[in-house]
């Protein structure tokens, strides 16, 4: 083909993509653009790759392949440009986004913490005077698989007998499911008018206590506190976060004040909403720490050190992290 009429066969997607490009710059710089202007792009680029190897390959004139050589770098800046703004935001979002996001919602953090600790200490109080306390929150064969899962004699401590022998990566995969359906379930309770994230951390906060405050009375602490110390710093902390994001579910719907139900709804779960998304981000941490370090045989001493830094890695992170840059308290 001669390159008149490989020009004009191809010179209306060349120019597609030029505009393209163009409206996607003017909407860089307005800081906003929709998928539609971006889904044309990756398949434009493709062909526009292929007609410059043509035209390299046939040696049609340098001003055309000039041409398509600087539109094909323009569309490859755009498109890994963009990709690398994606996990840049999604930093952004980690080192600082979410920090002040739950700061700037702090009442509902204090409360969620109070609904799950205070039930907890109580809890755990009581069982540890009453043998028998126990059971008015367990059945006995659920009191039977948590003692088994941190008798000293178990080669692998919080972990039951038929799950012993899986491997720490599949142990892995199994808390993420179980930490983060804790955590959406009292997330989404909040949409009950915010009763179902209340009970939900009332029942984690007596059912934690009272599984502390029972292993203790029967000698099994050296087992249960090394265990649950090292994530509990990321995992206790994600609910409460969670519960928060919930109360604020909950307080739209009771007291949408001016706004309708659905537009304080609304407007709620734009707030809770990256609460949430940082929550499932330290939920996937302590996923991590529980399967790989907190059932391995390290010394109790070593594991409550790096629990204690992992304690204060997340309050410093939490209450510092972006408060120069954006002013947050």
């Amino acid at each position: 083909m001669r390159q008149l009429g490989f020009e004009q066969q191809h010179r209306d997607q060349w120019e597609r993509l030029r505009l393209l490009l163009d409206d996607l710059d003017r909407a860089q710089r307005r800081r906003q653009h929709t998928a539609a202007e971006f889904e044309a792009v990756p398949k434009l680029y493709r062909e526009l790759c292929n007609h410059y190897a043509i035209a390299r390959s046939r040696h049609y004139s340098p001003a055309l392949e000039q041409q398509l050589h600087e539109l094909v770098l323009r569309a490859h800046r755009r498109l890994y440009s963009g990709r690398s703004a994606e996990w840049w935001r999604l930093v952004q979002f980690i080192a600082y986004g979410f920090p002040c996001a739950l700061r700037r919602q702090i009442h509902y953090f204090w409360l969620a913490a109070a609904l799950l600790v205070l039930p907890g200490l109580l809890l755990g109080g009581f069982c540890y005077l009453q043998p028998e306390a126990i059971y008015s929150v367990m059945d006995a064969d659920q009191v039977a698989g948590m003692e088994s899962m941190y008798d000293p004699a178990n080669r692998k401590p919080g972990r039951s007998p038929e799950r012993g022998a899986e491997t720490d990566l599949m142990m892995f995969g199994h808390y993420i499911s179980n930490n983060i359906g804790i955590g959406f379930r009292t997330f989404a309770g909040g949409m009950l008018f915010g009763l179902g994230t209340v009970l939900l951390l009332l029942f984690n906060g007596v059912v934690l206590g009272a599984v502390a405050g029972h292993l203790t009375r029967i000698g099994y602490q050296e087992t249960f506190w090394p265990f649950v110390s090292g994530h509990g710093a990321f995992e206790l902390t994600a609910i409460v976060i969670c519960g928060a994001a919930g109360l604020i579910l909950g307080h739209a719907l009771i007291a949408p004040g001016q706004l309708t139900r659905l537009e304080a709804l609304k407007l709620g779960a734009r707030e809770a909403l990256p609460l949430v998304m940082g929550a499932a981000f330290m939920l996937l941490i302590a996923a991590f720490i529980e399967a790989f370090w907190s059932s391995s045989p390290v010394a109790g001493e070593i594991k409550y050190g790096v629990a204690g830094l992992f304690w204060i890695l997340v309050l410093l992170y939490l209450g510092l992290a972006g408060r120069k840059a954006h002013g947050t308290g």
